[in-house]
């Protein structure tokens, strides 16, 4: 049976201290794959959503710029298998001469590559089958494919969010730019929001 192709829908916050969930949409249909991936790759995901530069390249971006530097072209992402609440993924690679190969990932780390190379995701049936839902109507409305809606983002820490309206632009855009060097790529998304809705 063909894998599905599914689409990065939104980033969530989990249960667990630190953990989230990338929940990826079925793209020809309703149900949609939740994926437990830890703080590091959730934020790995959500710079590439939301479009955000750090100030120095993440691990998957230098990783992503020595492919394409090496001419090695990500062709697909397939999560294979559940085995014990764990999902396995394959990164299906092209080299300059070709030759595909399949390199084993962990499935967060396959994600974080696919977004920034813009290559399809799929999943196996079986895994879909296993884990997979189908949300009731009212939760159909979310962030949408291939971004994280302000909604979906982990919530930012009270002890600044709950003063962002009450700074100034100049005092925001400072915010902005410690955020960025602390490589707090969330709480630079928060910052940058409430300085985007001012220029509205």
């Amino acid at each position: 049976m063909p894998a599905i192709e599914l689409e990065v829908f939104s980033l969530v916050p989990g249960h667990a201290q630190g953990s989230y969930s990338v929940i990826l949409a079925e793209k020809n249909g309703k149900r949609k794959l939740p994926v437990m991936i830890g703080g590091y790759e959730a934020q790995a995901i959500a710079i590439e959503l939301e479009h955000i530069k750090p100030t120095r390249p993440l691990t998957h971006d230098l990783f992503a710029t020595l492919m394409q530097n090496f001419g090695i072209s990500l062709l697909r992402v397939v999560i294979t298998r559940l085995e014990e609440g764990v999902f396995y993924a394959n990164l299906v690679c092209r080299s300059e001469s070709g030759a595909e190969e399949v390199i084993d990932s962990r499935t967060s780390d396959a994600i974080a590559m696919a977004v920034r190379f813009k290559s399809p995701i799929f999943a196996e049936e079986a895994v879909l089958s296993e884990a997979a839902f189908k949300p009731d109507e009212e939760e159909e409305t979310g962030a949408g494919p291939a971004r994280m809606g302000e909604d979906d983002r982990p919530p930012a820490p009270k002890t600044w969010t709950e003063d962002l309206a009450t700074l100034s632009t100049d005092e925001l855009e400072a915010m902005l730019e410690d955020a960025l060097k602390e490589e707090d790529y969330y709480k630079a998304a928060g910052i940058r929001d409430e300085i985007n809705r001012r220029k509205k």
